[in-house]
Formats: structure tokens, C-alpha cells, sequence
């Protein structure tokens, strides 16, 4: 990661947080006041952290230490088994996954989604998480942008960022795609879906998202980090196709299986 793409981070991730200050002109946010006086929790991964570690650390596979540019080297991505297309549902022309969610792969998620204080600069679990993206997405046409399954303005201040929206930039960044990290918001707080039966979870994420004016017409590859029954994926593209959006491809790096 050089210098310019770190600032583009910064700026994504500066919009979302304004995001989670003031939500978008014209939609409401239920319950929500206030401001951030600190938008960024005390010891959150920084853009400019990351491109110091670029430049210090080797460059090479993340997981066996191989040389080379590939943060996931052939053998050991191989070496994942590859993840079965989950079934496609409703607004979605299909989801696409790189690996299944269980073993190294889930540790990898759980390390890149809730850093300790000690591993908070890491950059392998996005890295690695990355790798699977890009096989997942690697024979799919390009599309007319790439957006990420935002978070709620409560949970993006206390996280401080947005999972989905670090890898879904990385992707949109890597194959010279445009990203937009605003144009689907979360206008309602909707309780964990971890231990929620498939009806619950439909239910829990109906109606919870939102465009703000900028979904484009053509394809879109909506990003998340896992995929379990999809129903999140789901709810976000019903919210894009109301926007204009016209074909909807789900993008996890892991599927539940």
C-alpha cells in the first residue's frame, strides 16, 4: 500500500465517519444524536500506520513467510479449499465467496475484524482476507462499482471502522475499480445476527438499509466480509435495486457452509 492509496483510505473512511456523525442529507437516523470527538477509538489501525508497516515489513506470503508479492502465495492459497457458490436470493444475481468460514480462514476474520491492542497493525488477516476476495471475484466481469455493507453510525464509532469497507477498497483498488463507501447506509441498528435462525435474520435486516442518491445503474458488487444465509446481502441489494442499481453480485471473502 503506497502513500497516495493510504490517503484515499483516510478520505473513505473520513466520509463514513461523517457519516456516523450527521447521516446522509435527507434520511433519518432513529435515535441517533450527536458528534464525534473522537471518531477514531484510541489505538484503531490508521492508514498512515499501515504504510509505515509496507514499508518496513518484507514483502512475501503471509502465512508461510515465502517471498514474493503476493500476500498469499500460490501453494498456500491452493491449500484453502475453495467455497461452493452459496445459493443466490432475492435482488442478487449471485454470491460469490473465496474460502469457507471455518478453521485458519475464521481466525483470519476474527484477527482482521477485532484486533487486539497487541496485533492492531497487523496487516496479514486483511492481507490474506484480500487474497480470498480476489479468487473469489477473479472471473467475474468487472463491475460499475464496488460498495461495502455499511455498518450503523453507533457500531462505526465504537469500531471506530468498517470491516467490509477496508476489504471492499482494497478490492475496488487492486482490479482499478471505482469504490463508494457512502452510497448504501444502515439506518437502523439491528441487534447481532450471531445465534438468529434464518427467518430471524431476514427479519432483523428488513428494511435496514438505504441509498443516499448515488447508486449507480449497471452491475454492482456488494462486499461483506462473511456470508452466512445472506440475508444481509439480500436486504443491502433490495435497497441498491430501489436506487437504480441493476444486476447485484454478493462479495464475501468467506461463506458459511
Amino acid at each position: 500500500m503506497g502513500v497516495g492509496a493510504t490517503g484515499g483510505q483516510e478520505r473513505d473512511e473520513a466520509d463514513e465517519r461523517g457519516l456516523a456523525t450527521h447521516g446522509p442529507k435527507g434520511i433519518a437516523w432513529p435515535g441517533f444524536r450527536g458528534t464525534l470527538s473522537h471518531p477514531v477509538p484510541e489505538g484503531a489501525t490508521t492508514g498512515l500506520a499501515h504504510a509505515l508497516l509496507d514499508l518496513l515489513l518484507p514483502r512475501g506470503c503471509f502465512r508461510c513467510g515465502d517471498e514474493g508479492d503476493d500476500p498469499l502465495c500460490r501453494v498456500c492459497l491452493a491449500s484453502v479449499p475453495a467455497a461452493p457458490e452459496p445459493a443466490a436470493r432475492a435482488g442478487l444475481a449471485r454470491i460469490v465467496a473465496g474460502a469457507p468460514y471455518a478453521g485458519e480462514v475464521e481466525a483470519w476474520v476474527q484477527r482482521f475484524k477485532y484486533p487486539s491492542a497487541r496485533l492492531d497493525f497487523d496487516p496479514g488477516p486483511k492481507a490474506l482476507l484480500g487474497a480470498l476476495l480476489a479468487r473469489a471475484t477473479a472471473e467475474l466481469p468487472a463491475p460499475d462499482r464496488v460498495i461495502p455493507i455499511p455498518l450503523h453510525p453507533r457500531r462505526l464509532r465504537a469500531r471506530g471502522f468498517n470491516p467490509a469497507g477496508r476489504l471492499a477498497r482494497s478490492l475496488a483498488r487492486s482490479r482499478g475499480l471505482r469504490f463508494d463507501p457512502v452510497a448504501l447506509v444502515r439506518c437502523r441498528d439491528t441487534e447481532s445476527q450471531t445465534g438468529l435462525s434464518a427467518a430471524a435474520r431476514r427479519r432483523n435486516v428488513a428494511g435496514a438499509f438505504v441509498g443516499t442518491g448515488r447508486v449507480p445503474r449497471g452491475t454492482i458488487w456488494l462486499v461483506d466480509d462473511v456470508v452466512t444465509t445472506g440475508s444481509t446481502l439480500e436486504a443491502a441489494a433490495r435497497a441498491l435495486r430501489r436506487e437504480g442499481g441493476t444486476r447485484v453480485i454478493g462479495v464475501a471473502a468467506a461463506a458459511a457452509t
